[in-house]
């Protein structure tokens, strides 16, 4: 079962079903639940005789509830021998031959070698010497990468992309004593907010396939909101982190640049982070991912990140709204209200600040500023095979290769970035604002399969700008010193999870992580009772 290819279980990119779901109101009813539960009953037995010698503990678990536990519970239930790695493991297997179709979210499952793993984590919660992840599992984002994973960048052109060495960060998650069990997909060569590519087909949003896991960490993103794995990696240049987070009702981390160690030195715009269901577990990962290692010279020191932090009543936070760069639907509206509302009942002060950005005049800049580094480098060096691509792709390929691509774009950028980071310093943090909250998206409503590159989004009488699914998260990519979490707020009419960022000065994590600590508790309950993704269209 190990290193598969899911070739066979992907949809076609040329089709979409565009029949309209019937209005679901929130909070779902029970045959969500239901449904949920019948889609994994093969898990079931896997409870009842997993390979520990703890599994009689564990059937007292419904198969669906150890998919779904959070780290935070299950490493007191390992501690404890009330549970056994290899239980979790093997009901998380079962749950992927059950409904790993559906989301198509998964590019290789690793199942031999992380059941060697999740016996070597039983072994040491037997003898005492279990580290900070031990037995947990993790979903690897097609960008991270163990010795001898294949990692494709959701192309065709890198199918056979063997890597000779593991990165830093599956190195930093195997010392903790995480259990690798799958990669999970991308859009190719990560240049879209939803994730589909030719190699691998479309993956779709567990709360209503017809919608998008975003990207371009959405496997990541559907894989947790799927009960894949207890925990996932995500990479964020222009969202990609906070995207898939958000469709798929999650939290997620974009740190400051620097906070996690990144291959890509010279590109400030990019860099790693965690996922997970529960602020919690995104807080116990992140201390797991930050700080230095020997080869990567832009990496700053390792900050940790306390669970409990003081209340935020008297906080200052500023409410931006889209600063002008997209109109919400009714949907993200409701949703990111709902969530300032709740900041609100928690005592912070939230004002809301005028503050408008030219949307069309950001994306140039920072497209420019992309293609002239070494992104755009490694895009026109496959310029010559630029019809096996998929058609975002091949647009981003194109960009690279324009005349002018070089030094004054960038030097452009650079003096955008300055000029953006002033304005809204100005407007915001010099009036004292301790933080500034905004949406995540502009609707949860994109089609699984929605192309970046071509026009023709039309989103309640607004013709959108092709790659209005990005506005709202990219500012925070030009200014990628500013810490971001996404939490969950609302359910739309759809079943569709929605966003908001919570976004600190710049390397005042702490800070952002004290608002999104006080908002879990008011937070809506996901994963959870009635509130279960049910894969339906």
């Amino acid at each position: 079962m190990s290193n598969i290819p899911h070739y066979l279980i992907r949809d076609s990119i040329l089709k979409t079903d565009n029949t309209e779901p019937d209005p679901m109101m929130h909070p779902r009813t029970l045959d969500r639940r239901e449904f949920c539960r019948a889609a994994v009953a093969s898990a079931a037995s896997v409870t009842a005789c997993g390979l520990g010698a703890t599994s009689a503990h564990a059937a007292t678990f419904e198969a669906d509830e150890l998919c779904y536990m959070s780290a935070a519970e299950l490493l007191p239930l390992f501690r404890s021998g009330k549970l056994s790695p290899v239980d979790l493991l093997k009901a998380q297997i079962a749950r992927f031959e059950a409904v790993g179709e559906k989301t198509n979210s998964v590019t290789y499952t690793h199942f031999d070698t992380a059941l060697a793993q999740a016996k070597v984590s039983e072994k040491r919660y037997g003898n005492g010497t279990a580290r900070a992840l031990e037995g947990i599992t993790v979903g690897v984002k097609d960008e991270h990468h163990d010795k001898g994973w294949i990692v494709t960048r959701g192309s065709v052109l890198l199918k056979d992309n063997k890597m000779d060495r593991a990165d830093p960060i599956v190195t930093k998650l195997k010392r903790a004593g995480a259990v690798l069990n799958i990669q999970t997909t991308a859009p190719e060569f990560y240049m879209s907010g939803v994730t589909y590519s030719k190699l691998w087909g479309v993956s779709r949003c567990p709360w209503n396939t017809n919608y998008a896991v975003g990207g371009s960490s959405g496997g990541s993103g559907g894989s947790l909101a799927a009960g894949l794995c207890t925990l996932a990696t995500g990479s964020d240049m222009g969202g990609s982190i906070r995207l898939p987070c958000a469709y798929n009702g999650l939290y997620g981390f974009k740190p400051p640049f620097g906070r996690v160690v990144t291959e890509s030195t010279l590109s400030h715009f990019s860099g790693t982070g965690p996922m997970a269901r529960t602020f919690d577990d995104m807080v116990a990962m992140m201390n797991v991912l930050s700080g230095q290692t020997p080869h990567e010279p832009g990496t700053i020191s390792k900050l940790f990140m306390p669970r409990e932090y003081r209340p935020i009543k008297g906080m200052r936070i500023a409410n931006v709204g889209s600063m002008g760069l997209v109109p919400l639907d009714k949907d993200a509206r409701q949703g990111f209200a709902g969530g300032v509302d709740d900041l609100k009942s928690l005592g912070a002060e939230v004002d809301d600040v005028s503050l408008e950005v030219d949307w069309a005049e950001m994306v140039e800049k920072f497209i420019g500023g992309v293609m002239a580094g070494p992104m755009g480098a490694g895009l026109a060096a496959d310029i010559g095979r630029i019809d096996e691509m998929t058609t975002y792709a091949a647009y981003f390929a194109k960009k690279a290769v324009a005349p002018g691509v070089g030094s004054t774009q960038a030097a452009e950028f650079e003096a955008y970035v300055r000029s953006l980071y002033a304005k809204i310093s100005d407007a915001v943090f010099s009036k004292g604002y301790d933080a500034i909250v905004m949406p995540s998206l502009a609707t949860p409503h994109v089609p699984a399969d929605y192309d970046v590159s071509k026009e023709g989004f039309e989103l309640e009488g607004h013709q959108m700008h092709k790659s209005f699914i990005l506005a709202l998260t990219v500012p925070w990519n030009v200014l990628n010193w500013c810490p971001v979490v996404n939490v969950p707020t609302r359910l739309s009419s759809q079943g569709m999870p929605t966003g908001m960022q919570i976004i600190g000065k710049p390397y005042h994590d702490l800070q952002t992580f004290q608002i999104a600590h006080a908002y879990k508790s008011v937070a809506p309950r996901l994963f959870s009772g009635e509130n279960m993704p049910d894969f339906r269209r």
